[in-house]
């Protein structure tokens, strides 16, 4: 006891003296009493090791997104052509990505809930129609670019080719514009044969009237003007059974059709048969989605896909006209039954040529 006196006197006398007490802390122990040795904790707070990786990682962004910054401001300055080309490929490669999870999806959401393709929403539908066919299109591209070194050959081919061999992502905004105008020539050198087809099936069809009627419908044509809804609706019959039905189409008449749909003709003839079927019946699901949906609820660029698919050339068109032609087409494609799709097809012709401001 005396000896514990004695140690806090001194200690009260070092403490009056102003010396500190470097070593010396009182803490406070469960269980314990009494001194304890060591240095008085630090109050700075240390960051985790988790906390340094993530403030790392936010360092590396961070200057990454400064050089590529300088990088693009540096081929924009120096090398503009090249800088749009980049530009442009790297974005495509980004909305291809994003196309191919949507796709991924949607069909995902096909086989959790058993759906077909007519069950789906008009985008939706859309969408895999249009995916389906850029993933054909780029099939190829990797195909010939299997062999050793001709990979190459395929970068060259693509920079002088981007129409045929590059789907529409990897397209400028002058190149959509262009290649649309070019496709759609392509497509309307093929309708005075179609006419010419539709011609001469007139005196085998059965029935003076029906005969009348496509011959007075394809002289308006011939003559620039644009048939009314009903002009075409009462040609319904005609082209459900022979010769105007789908299956009873003749061989000259079926390529005509496939290059007015931007198909390739040269294929045997039910294989072009049975491709303008499916491609037709298609745009006819699509068709009744779309009226199920509304032509309101469509973008301008919606509206003009949708016309452009079905033969309008609706690139330099108003977009108050492109939705009036929809409604009207909508109205004619919705009143057909599936043996009646021919109709359909021809109406791809019969509906767009001389349409308001689409004349060449």
């Amino acid at each position: 006891m005396a000896l514990s006196r004695v140690c806090w006197a001194r200690a009260g006398l070092w403490g009056s003296a102003g010396s500190p007490a470097p070593f010396v802390t009182r803490r406070l122990q469960p269980g314990r009493c009494g001194l304890a040795w060591g240095a008085p904790r630090s109050s700075k707070l240390h960051l985790s090791p988790k906390a340094d990786v993530k403030s790392l990682l936010s360092y590396v962004v961070t200057k990454t997104k400064a050089v590529n910054e300088k990088y693009h401001r540096f081929l924009g300055r120096n090398f503009p052509r090249f800088y749009v080309i980049y530009t442009t490929f790297m974005k495509g490669l980004r909305m291809v990505w994003a196309d191919a999870k949507k796709a991924r999806r949607i069909k995902a959401n096909m086989w959790k809930h058993n759906l077909n393709f007519h069950q789906l929403s008009y985008r939706e539908m859309e969408h895999l129609r249009q995916f389906r066919r850029d993933v054909t299109k780029c099939i190829f591209l990797g195909i010939i670019s299997i062999p050793p070194f001709a990979n190459y050959l395929v970068f060259l081919l693509m920079y002088l080719f981007p129409r045929q061999l590059l789907i529409r992502h990897f397209w400028t905004p002058k190149q959509q514009t262009d290649f649309l105008d070019i496709y759609q020539a392509f497509r309307k050198q093929a309708h005075p044969e179609i006419l010419t087809c539709l011609e001469r099936t007139i005196p085998i069809i059965p029935g003076a009237g029906p005969q009348w009627q496509l011959k007075v419908l394809c002289s308006k044509i011939r003559h620039g003007a644009q048939p009314a809804v009903g002009d075409i609706l009462a040609l319904r019959k005609c082209f459900s059974n022979r010769p105007l039905g789908m299956n009873h189409l003749q061989a000259l008449h079926l390529k005509a059709l496939s290059r007015a749909m931007l198909l390739t003709p040269h294929l045997p003839p039910f294989l072009l048969r049975s491709r303008l079927k499916n491609h037709t019946t298609v745009i006819h699901q699509l068709d009744k989605a779309l009226a199920k949906l509304g032509i309101g609820e469509l973008t301008a660029q919606e509206v003009k896909s949708a016309c452009y698919l079905r033969g309008l050339n609706s690139t330099h068109l108003a977009e108050d006209k492109c939705r009036t032609w929809l409604g009207e087409w909508l109205h004619i494609s919705c009143s057909l039954k599936e043996a009646e799709l021919s109709l359909l097809l021809h109406n791809v012709v019969l509906f767009s040529t001389n349409y308001t401001g689409t004349r060449s």
